[in-house]
This record gives structure tokens, sequence and C-alpha cells, in this order.
């Protein structure tokens, strides 16, 4: 097979995760992250499906390091995770895992929660917002898990961490618990929640069953009903996996569409191969970027085209892509183009862009009743009128790439240690985990 070497870098032996030499290799079937490990032999994974739309993705973006890094640097990137001066990205997003407890069993899951598990301390989580402001926050917020709407007192760690200065909240759930208790979702808004990260794997019972274990597309439905009477911005998260439901795409977006604007956005994130996936290789199910924006762009008949998306800033280039969009009587019109990118391409411009995407627009605001001369309610109904559409590919033990994982932005927090979340969820074929 002919191949060409674009680039080297390093990476992981996905079966003993040392650290190995990789490059990216021109195929004729695209590129691909090959590497070796002199004990478990080749390895070799797709990327992109073209070498010249590759070149043309990738680009350089200012780094904005940690603010104060305290990990001490010995064996080196990912080992010294924590983070350490070598890190290239301060924290735009902070996942806190406040609980380990979840009211599903997904075969596809990466924190690999279930029934049995433990909560947080309130008193853990209250030193987890003071050590984020001691390396340089306040940061957005995503209070993950587990399931975090099994606890009761997740309005109290909302408020606790307003009354540290905190300003944007992100609940990462399945939606089950907000589908069903109303006054619950409406005591974590009056906390402080901005946004509701919504588990939406697509609108059919197959797309359920093989990735959540059973059929939830009237709950997920009722959950972002409450959300829209609760003032909660909705962003709908599709885990999309060939042979799965990478033809509902299309759907997806126009049901987005649909539910504007307490929908916010559509976040889709290929699956990744680290945690619990059953019944599924590395080799099967992983679905590229350039393959997702293709299929997006067939699924809506063009409505949203490939050449629509950039790459995420901050981030490296390979992690995620992006593009805003005005929807009106189903019609999509671009925001952006390559030539007037409004790309956030530091973290702390990412913190600010995210919380203004994703947060619900205030119905007291509204034009009508604002007094706003007509430019200023031009663009109020502008962005009432807009969807964010976005992804993010994360990095899993045949993809990961050490370039990639220092430029990380999103990060896990954990006693004493802030962690890129790819390496903090990152494990071996074995499940092995990298970082316990």
């Amino acid at each position: 097979m002919n191949r060409s070497v674009l680039h080297e870098t390093q990476s992981l032996c996905p079966v003993c995760l040392n650290k190995i030499p990789a490059r990216y290799t021109a195929r004729e079937d695209g590129v691909w992250l090959e590497k070796r490990c002199d004990q478990h032999g080749d390895f070799a994974a797709p990327i992109w499906d073209s070498a010249s739309e590759f070149t043309a993705w990738i680009r350089e973006y200012p780094i904005q390091p940690p603010k104060h890094p305290t990990y001490p640097v010995e064996r080196g990137c990912p080992f010294d995770c924590g983070l350490c001066v070598n890190h290239r990205q301060a924290p735009c997003c902070v996942l806190m895992e406040v609980t380990e407890r979840c009211n599903l069993g997904c075969p596809v899951c990466f924190a690999r929660s279930g029934a049995a598990g433990a909560d947080v301390p309130l008193e853990t989580i209250s030193g987890w917002y003071d050590l984020l402001l001691d390396q340089g926050g306040p940061f957005n917020i995503q209070l993950s898990g587990g399931e975090p709407t099994l606890r009761e007192d997740l309005p109290q760690i909302i408020s606790t961490g307003v009354e540290k200065g905190f300003s944007f909240f992100q609940l990462n759930t399945n939606g089950l618990r907000i589908a069903q208790d109303l006054d619950y979702l409406r005591r974590l808004a009056g906390a402080g929640l901005n946004t509701v990260f919504l588990q939406f794997d697509g609108l059919s019972a197959q797309s359920g069953a093989r990735l959540r274990g059973r059929d939830l597309v009237a709950e997920k439905r009722a959950a972002i009903a409450h959300c829209r009477q609760a003032g909660v911005g909705v962003v709908l998260v599709p885990t999309v996996c060939r042979g799965v439901n990478e033809g509902e795409l299309g759907h997806i977006l126009e049901f987005a569409a649909s539910e504007m604007p307490t929908v916010r956005g559509v976040h889709f994130q290929p699956i990744s191969f680290f945690g619990r996936v059953e019944g599924l290789t590395a080799g099967a199910g992983r679905m590229t970027i350039p393959a997702l924006l293709s299929a997006i762009e067939g699924q809506t008949g063009g409505k949203l085209k490939r050449s629509d998306f950039l790459p995420g800033g901050g981030v490296h280039a390979l992690c995620s892509f992006h593009a805003n969009y005005t929807v009106r009587d189903g019609t999509w019109t671009l925001q952006q183009t390559a030539s007037s990118c409004c790309c956030h391409n530091t973290s702390d411009a990412a913190r600010k862009k995210v919380a203004s995407q994703w947060s619900a627009p205030q119905e007291s605001r509204c034009c009508k009743d604002s007094g706003l001369d007509s430019l200023d309610a031009f663009l109020h109904q502008r962005k009432y009128e807009t969807l964010a559409v976005s992804g993010m590919a994360f990095q899993d033990g045949w993809t990961v790439d050490l370039e990639r994982l220092c430029r990380c932005n999103v990060h896990v927090v954990r006693t004493g240690q802030l962690i890129p979340f790819c390496s903090c969820q990152l494990t071996a074929e074995d499940g092995a985990a990298l970082h316990l």
C-alpha cells in the first residue's frame, strides 16, 4: 500500500499504555494514525478521508497555558497530568463527577457507571471549587457523574459554586429525573443552572436500545418540555456510532430546530473506545469527523454543508468542529465562514462563547418588553434563532496523540488535580485505566 508520512508525533500503545512513536500517514483510503509497540505490534486508526483536506483542516491557535500548573514533571505526558508546566491550554470547562451512581446501565458509558457507587461529599466538592479558583478560575462547570440528578443536594452544589464566584453550570444528564420532576429542575434553575447537556442519540427506539439499553425517546421529549417550562437551555448530545445511529443525524438536527429556542445546540460525539463499550471493538463503530460531516450534509439535503464547519479554537484542530446557523421557517443560514471566522481561539474566549451560546434566552428580556432600539432588537432576536452545531472527537487508546492531549481545555477535577478529559478517561484494551 502506498503511503507517505504527513506528521510525526507520540502516542500510547492501546494494550499496555506505554508511550510509543506515532505518525499520520496518507494512504489511498485516507489519513491514518499508525504506531508500533515493540511488545504488542502494529496499530492503525482512521483519522481523515483525504490528505489534502486533512492538511487544510489543521491549523495552529494561540496557546494559553494554565496560570498555576502545580503537578511535577517526572514521566512526562500523559502520566504527569495534574496539570503540569508542559500543558498548553488553561481550563475552559471543568467536569465535576459528583456521583458514581446512575439510573441507567448504558452499554456505552465512558464513566462505567451503574446502580452501585457513592456520592462525593459536599465538603470535597467545596474544596474542588477552591482548587479551581487557585488554578485561575472561575471556569465553566459541568456537573457530571454517574448521573448527577440522583443527588437531592445538587441545587446546593450549584449554589455553593455561585457563592464562590462561578457563573456557568452545565448539567450532563440522561434526562430521566428532570423528565419526571419539574420541581427538582426548577430548584436547579433557581440555584443557577444554565444548560442541560442532554444525552440524545436519536429519535428511534433502536438507537436507544443499542446505546442505552432501552427506548428513551418519550423521556427525552419530556425532559426538553420541562426545560422549556423552567427556562433552562438544552444542548442535545448524540453519541454517534457507525452501524447504529449514523443515519439519524439529519433527523436530530431537524428536531433540534423544531425545539428552538429552548434547544440551543447539537453537540455530536463520535464514539470513543474507553470505559464501557459492550459488543463493539475499536475497528467497528468508529466515526471520523469528516465522515460525520459528510453524513450531516447528505442527510440535510445540503442545508448544512461539510464546508460550513471549522475546527474548534483553543483545542487541537483534530478534536472538534463547529458552525452556527440562523434557522427561520425551515431555512438554515450559516453565520460564519472560513474567511470571517469568529473562532474562540483561547480557553477564556471559548468559556465565554459556550456560556453565551448554550444558555436559554430569558423571556423577561424579550425584545418586545425590553425597550431596545431596532438594531438591538434585531440582534437579540437573531440570538433566539441561532442553533450551534458542534462536535468533539475524544481520544482513545488507538487515536490518542500527545500533541492533541496537551492542548486539551476540558478537564476533570480530582482531589488536588486537574486532568485533561481524554487522559482521565483513557483505558487500555483490557479496561485498565491510565488514571485511577
